[in-house]
């Protein structure tokens, strides 16, 4: 999982990056900030892997705060002003989002975040409960072949059943191993587990199913998952 603040005084600019970030399984925000001097003294105590970071800030620019702080994690440059590319780069940052940006660009952008996750699969759970209604109902992690998002709600599906859940699909981004389920799609997660094969943009999953991949999602996928 990327860990990641958001430094943009526009709320609007920080609706959207919010959303972004939400549809981005590794991604993890763990704030937002309006000015850079409110960010300095969060990252005094916290750790994080990522900022998106705003280059016209009140009290202190984008710019200036890169070159005047230290050991500050790796940054994603949002601005709607593209005169600052050059300089930018010149800062070693990851990338240069020009607004107003797709999802697809950001979702390029955050693929070239240099993290390593560390995952220990004795130490999780293997059951987890769902929340269907006004049950909690007990599934073993590794029968779950796929989860899709529908509306206000969301369905897991083994190979005998499927579960209506009340969580939201970015819950199960949450809760679930990541190195066993990926989000694929901005509607579904797949167990990796369970995937016979890929083709084109259709992801063949054990039990017959069909999962649709998002053209956004596949070159992280194929990268990092299916190793090619």
């Amino acid at each position: 999982m990327i860990t990641c603040i958001i430094i943009e005084d526009q709320p609007p600019a920080q609706r959207i990056l919010k959303r972004y970030i939400g549809e981005v399984d590794f991604l993890s925000l763990k704030g937002v900030f309006s000015d850079a001097v409110q960010a300095m003294e969060f990252l005094k105590t916290e750790a994080i892997d990522l900022m998106f970071l705003d280059i016209h800030l009140p009290k202190i620019s984008g710019i200036e705060f890169l070159k005047s702080a230290k050991n500050i994690p790796q940054v994603i440059l949002t601005t709607a002003f593209s005169e600052y590319a050059l300089e930018s780069y010149e800062l070693n940052v990851v990338d240069y989002l020009l607004k107003p940006f797709s999802f697809q660009r950001f979702f390029q952008a955050v693929s070239k975040v240099n993290t390593t996750i560390h995952a220990n699969p004795s130490e999780e759970t293997k059951e987890i409960f769902i929340k269907s209604g006004y049950e909690h109902i007990k599934i073993n992690i590794d029968d779950i072949v796929f989860i899709a998002s529908d509306s206000d709600y969301t369905e897991i599906i083994t190979a005998e059943k499927k579960y209506l859940s009340n969580e939201p699909l970015r819950h199960w981004n949450e809760v679930l191993p990541q190195h066993q389920f990926y989000r694929i799609h901005k509607s579904y997660i797949l167990n990796i587990h369970k995937i016979e094969k890929l083709v084109s943009n259709l992801v063949y999953l054990q039990g017959g199913f069909e999962v649709p991949m998002g053209r956004a999602y596949k070159e992280h996928f194929t990268k990092n998952i299916l190793k090619l």
